[in-house]
């Protein structure tokens, strides 16, 4: 089961468009319809999948026979937005270039396997997927991503060369393999084309040979499916590799409406964390974390040309893995994602993540005190301040809350001054324009014998003047001001903050 909204925003990112719709978008999806040209009558579901429907007017006929919520065409067809309000459904129009079978394994993971891929559990097992395509073809498998990490490889082990050995146990083909595939132009073919390329042998680089295929979702690269093989692969086992290829990039699809289901919930009880829940323990057992000993990163991620894609980006890497296997929960909210992670970790985690982006983004980030679970939204707080400290004091280095307290409190205290007459109209104000009309040294004078602990000579060491100047000073300060007193030990701690907030 799914809302219709968020079904829509998935398939959304693989191209589909909304066309005219009045729906209610928090309808939720209980079921989905297939199109079968060949079986007389039209079957019933919230889904339509209008698969052989030669004309969009079919199509739309045939969803209100199945009664159905969402009707998905796959068409070039510019529809005009009147016919699907007209049927009283919500038209969503996929490009040619994704298939169906991508479509519905989509389709197919967010509607009917919701409530699995929520728990955690991913609908696709890729090292079965692995191992049959190895057995198939005759060689070792590996199956990794767009940035040549592994993200499963077949248990065959036979023939195997130190170059595969280097990738599994790095989890990623080595650097100067890379830079070999990059020279031999495979990075190039598998961004344009899904025929399978052979790459000859290398043994300076501990390289037999390989058959790659490109692993695609419409126009979109996904990763690429690695074979061993000394030799280019006849025509029956080259099909199997593009077929493979294929199969792959649904599990693939499937696999991150999983990990989009996952987020989702993750992100939803992280900012109930963050607003602050009564049964705050609860929710911290859901999201597997500790309820002491934590703290809060507020992260922006910025460019030039796209202001959201960073962000959008770091909350992916943020996010990126099961939730087991991640130290933070993490949320997009507005233009800052935040994570709850425990105290001790939680500097080396931002450093990675902040590693693993590109290197063209603009990254500030604020980490906040240590906190129990109850505390969060002060610790939301400080990390919000922390980051609010990258504008003013121009620093690209991450702010903790541990070393940055004191400024933190001069921020408070400045957005408090710029709320109210004191301290902006207080006596430190009222010196510094006697200064500016006299052309007199009044306020550097008593903020170095105020940061002296009244010391005159510390302060005439810091003005380079004569001690006795600095008596004279004050003298004057008091007759300039009525009603200071020096003397008053909780005036001169008012006069020192003031100054240290107005600058």
């Amino acid at each position: 089961m799914v809302k219709l909204d968020r079904l829509i925003t998935i398939l959304g990112t693989y191209g589909a468009r909304l066309v005219g719709s009045t729906a209610d978008r928090t309808t939720e999806l209980h079921s989905v319809a297939l199109h079968d040209p060949v079986r007389p009558g039209t079957p019933v579901g919230d889904v339509f999948l209008a698969v052989g429907v030669p004309t969009l007017a079919d199509a739309l006929r045939l969803a209100q026979e199945a009664q159905a919520a969402l009707l998905i065409v796959r068409t070039t067809e510019i529809p005009e937005p009147e016919l699907p309000r007209a049927a009283g459904v919500a038209l969503l129009v996929v490009e040619p270039s994704v298939s169906w079978s991508q479509v519905a394994g989509v389709v197919y993971g967010l509607v009917l396997e919701g409530r699995e891929t929520e728990a955690g559990r991913g609908p696709a097992d890729l090292s079965a997927l692995a191992d049959t395509i190895a057995a198939a073809v005759g060689g070792p498998v590996t199956i990794e991503d767009q940035l040549s990490r592994v993200m499963a490889y077949s248990t065959q082990q036979h023939e195997v060369d130190p170059a595969r050995q280097d990738t599994i146990l790095g989890r990623r083909v080595p650097d100067a393999v890379r830079t070999l595939f990059e020279r031999q132009g495979v990075f190039t073919h598998l961004a344009r084309s899904d025929e399978p390329l052979y790459v000859p042998a290398s043994p300076e680089h501990g390289l037999h040979g390989r058959s790659v295929a490109a692993v695609r979702a419409g126009r979109e690269l996904l990763g690429s499916l690695w074979v061993s093989c000394t030799a280019p692969l006849d025509e029956d086992k080259a099909r199997i590799l593009t077929d493979g290829a294929r199969t792959v990039a649904l599990h693939l699809l499937r696999w991150r409406v999983s990990a989009d289901l996952e987020r989702q919930v993750e992100s939803e009880l992280v900012i109930q964390l963050l607003e602050g829940d009564p049964d705050a323990t609860a929710v911290a057992g859901k999201l597997g974390l500790p309820t002491s000993g934590l703290r809060v990163v507020a992260l922006q991620a910025h460019t030039d040309a796209e202001r959201n894609a960073g962000l959008l980006l770091a909350f992916e890497r943020a996010t990126t893995g099961f939730g087991w296997s991640r130290v933070g929960r993490s949320t997009l909210f507005g233009n800052t994602v935040y994570t709850v992670l425990p105290a001790g970790p939680a500097a080396d985690w931002l450093r990675r993540l902040v590693t693993s982006l590109p290197g063209h983004l603009r990254i500030v980030a604020g980490i906040s005190a240590e906190c129990d679970v109850a505390d969060l939204p002060a610790g939301r707080r400080e990390s919000d301040e922390c980051l609010a400290l990258h504008e003013s004091h121009g620093s690209t280095d991450a702010v903790c809350y541990d070393e940055s307290w004191h400024r933190v409190l001069l921020q408070r205290l400045r957005s408090a001054a710029a709320t109210g007459r004191i301290p902006a109209r207080g006596p430190v104000a009222r010196l510094a324009e006697h200064d500016a009309a006299h052309g007199t040294g009044y306020v550097p004078t008593l903020r170095a014998w105020l940061e002296a602990q009244g010391d005159p000579a510390a302060a005439a060491a810091t003005l380079r003047v004569h001690q006795n100047t600095i008596r004279n000073r004050l003298r004057r300060i008091s007759a300039a001001v009525p009603g200071l007193d020096l003397a008053d030990p909780e005036q001169r701690l008012a006069m020192l903050i003031a100054m240290a907030v107005l600058g």
